[in-house]
């Protein structure tokens, strides 16, 4: 009842200014136009007094325009407090052609009272009555337009706006990503603090949507300015490796040991540096051996993924990592690489488990497969081993077994001797030929990094469903306290569903700490939505009907980030949350912003970049391009040594009384 009475109250005083508003008009015709009125009898004695005390005590009849303004205040006043019922018809186009007709005619005539013609002296009355008219009806439809505010958010940014991160927290670990975020009807700037990167990183968004240009790209170029060794996996090589090289050569001086970069590139090994993922070095025990192979395995048929357990996919993984062992044993590993593996698996099966039965360690490993042999099932075991001769034999390419084959680093790219920058690149058009083998290297890293006592290190991985990345799940969850940032780029949560199966998906999507996401679509934007929660937003609810309009005011939980909105976010806007530590507490960890690139920058920075440098020159003495014959000597070597292998293994068996017995299961 207050609420009603004090609106009555405002109505009224809101009448009276309006009513004030008319007189004053009515009073300026008759103070300026008197000699019209005296003419025709229709002036008062009083009145004329009246105005002449009025104007000796506030000057408001001095000048035409006084009056006039001080009217306007008055009616602008009152229509502030207009109420009447929504007209659709009502637009801001005829409300501006309202208020420029109104002031033309209400200000623009004055000269018409110089004129000493009775007509000009009524054009003047009559166009300030019309121009009075015209403004008191815009003041009137812009009170209703902006009063009833119907439609005026209808995409309901306003609630769905929220205050966001605008302190700028660093540490020696973290990225920060500059914004700018809309609240409260306004652009702020902001900060997105990965305060903690330890605690694994996401980047989604749809091709197109800035994910690698405002992220990616910051994470390579601020982790090697706080003198991070890289793990940088280039999907389209050479993209990533051409920014973390050039600005590693910018600043070297941020490492207390420089690092080193290397780059591992199928398709060119003039720009590829040499590096054997199955160094014996770093195999201890029969396990490593079955982790390779299984990552291998994996790649070149990622339907496996969803049957890991079946007969017919262990068997094929157990053949080759008994293989990868008995190279790692034999000669103190002189041979233990990938090609040398290729080729003792594609030779005659007998030799082969001849070879391998002959050893102790692999006799049992490698049961299944002695059982299908000694009972006479040859068809189960030519399937077991066709299950993986057939795979593998796509990876026979001598320039594949070139880079796997040398020497020229180890994959322990953070030990704090010897740091390195490695950048790994793939190549679409290849990309399940290449990714069994780059997927051999990712399980390595994974392996030999995550240890205590090394270098910070980031782990960055680019359309990370375009390989098989073994044991990524455990180094999200168990590489926080060793120091290995993690940072994965893809586009969609049903390509990792799709490539890794549904419960390691699960897995990776729910232990990351630190999620960023431009554009996504159907599932992934419902469980992001879901993920940032909900808030207590406002609705209101406007009914009218012919002579009245009633308001109601209601809140109620909905959305935060709506499904609906992800899946709108335009090029560069990025959606997210971010983990903090106990002692740098982020309150506002959602973000919902543009993320400012200075892209005059960024272009400078591209067209002032090197070229990496060519690292092997292949020429002879001549001068002459030799590459092509060096790679194939290469090639035909490492047949010649399995070969030999094969030759003096099974010469040892027959010289040996106590293996006698394989030779007659052959």
């Amino acid at each position: 009842m207050q609420g009603e009475d004090d609106l009555r109250g405002l109505a009224k005083i809101m009448a009276f200014m309006r009513a004030v508003s008319i007189l004053l008009v009515l009073m300026h015709f008759y103070w300026f136009c008197y000699g019209f009125f005296a003419e025709r009898g229709w002036t008062l004695e009083i009145i004329g007094k009246i105005l002449t005390n009025f104007n000796r005590t506030a000057g408001l009849f001095s000048h035409t325009l006084y009056t006039k303004i001080f009217a306007l205040i008055l009616l602008a006043l009152s229509c502030l407090g207009t109420k009447g019922v929504k007209n659709e018809k009502i637009t801001w186009a005829k409300i501006y052609t309202a208020l420029v007709i109104g002031f033309v005619l209400f200000f623009l005539n004055t000269p018409l009272l110089k004129l000493s013609v009775g007509i000009a002296t009524s054009l003047y009355i009559l166009t300030t009555s019309l121009g009075y008219i015209a403004l008191l009806m815009a003041g009137g439809w812009m009170s209703r337009l902006l009063s009833n505010n119907l439609m005026d958010d209808v995409f309901n940014s306003e609630n769905e706006s929220f205050g966001q991160e605008t302190r700028l927290m660093e540490n020696e670990y973290s990225v920060n990503l500059p914004t700018k975020f809309y609240y409260k009807g306004k652009w702020n700037d902001g900060w997105i603090n990965v305060v903690n990167p330890f605690r694994a990183s996401i980047v989604l968004g749809t091709p197109g949507s800035g994910k690698s240009y405002a992220i990616v790209n910051n994470y390579i170029k601020q982790h090697i300015e706080k003198g991070f060794a890289m793990y940088i996996y280039d999907f389209k090589f050479d993209d990533l490796s051409t920014i973390a090289y050039n600005h590693l050569l910018k600043h070297k001086d941020k490492y207390k040991v420089q690092p080193k970069f290397y780059v591992i590139n199928f398709d060119d090994p003039r720009r590829s540096h040499r590096c054997n993922p199955l160094s014996p070095a770093f195999m201890t025990d029969i396990s490593d051996a079955y982790e390779a192979s299984y990552t291998i395995m994996l790649n070149l048929n990622r339907s496996w993924i969803l049957k890991q357990g079946d007969f017919f996919v262990e068997s094929p993984i157990i053949l080759l990592a008994s293989i990868i062992w008995f190279l790692k044993i034999y000669e103190d590993g002189k041979y233990c690489t990938f090609p040398h593996a290729i080729e003792l698996l594609n030779k005659k099966y007998a030799d082969v488990f001849t070879i391998l039965t002959s050893y102790p360690e692999l006799e049992n490993y490698l049961s299944a497969f002695m059982d299908a042999w000694q009972g006479g099932a040859q068809d189960q075991l030519q399937g077991q081993i066709a299950s993986a001769k057939i795979p593998l034999s796509r990876m026979i390419s001598p320039q594949l077994y070139w880079v796997m084959t040398g020497d020229d680093f180890s994959l322990d790219i953070n030990n704090p001797q010897e740091p390195k920058i490695l950048c790994i690149g793939n190549n679409p058009d290849r990309q399940n030929i290449y990714s069994s083998a780059l997927g051999l290297y990712n399980s390595r890293i994974v392996k030999l990094i995550n240890k205590k006592g090394q270098l910070k290190s980031s782990v960055l991985i680019d359309e990370l469903p375009t390989i098989y990345f073994r044991g990524l799940d455990n180094l999200i969850a168990t590489a926080r306290s060793n120091k290995v940032s993690v940072c994965l780029g893809f586009q969609d949560y049903s390509q990792l569903t799709r490539d890794y199966g549904d419960k390691e998906s699960k897995v990776i999507q729910n232990t990351v700490g630190n999620i960023f996401s431009g554009q996504v679509l159907g599932e992934t934007a419902k469980n992001l939505s879901e993920r940032f929660g909900k808030v207590l937003q406002k609705r209101q609810s406007i009914t009218i009907n012919r002579n009245d309009k009633s308001t109601s005011i209601s809140t109620q939980m909905d959305s935060l980030i709506p499904a609906s909105k992800i899946s709108m976010l335009t090029q560069g806007m990025f959606v997210g949350a971010v983990a903090d530590n106990f002692d740098e507490r982020i309150e506002r960890k959602i973000f919902h912003a543009e993320i400012v690139v200075d892209n005059d920058k960024v272009a400078s920075e591209t067209k002032a970049y090197k070229k990496m440098p060519q690292i092997l020159s292949f020429t002879d003495e001549d001068g002459n391009d030799n590459m092509k014959q060096v790679i194939e000597a290469n090639y035909k070597q490492i047949k010649a040594d399995v070969m030999q292998i094969v030759e003096n293994e099974m010469e040892r068996i027959k010289n040996d009384p106590n293996l006698q017995h394989l030779i007659q299961q052959e």
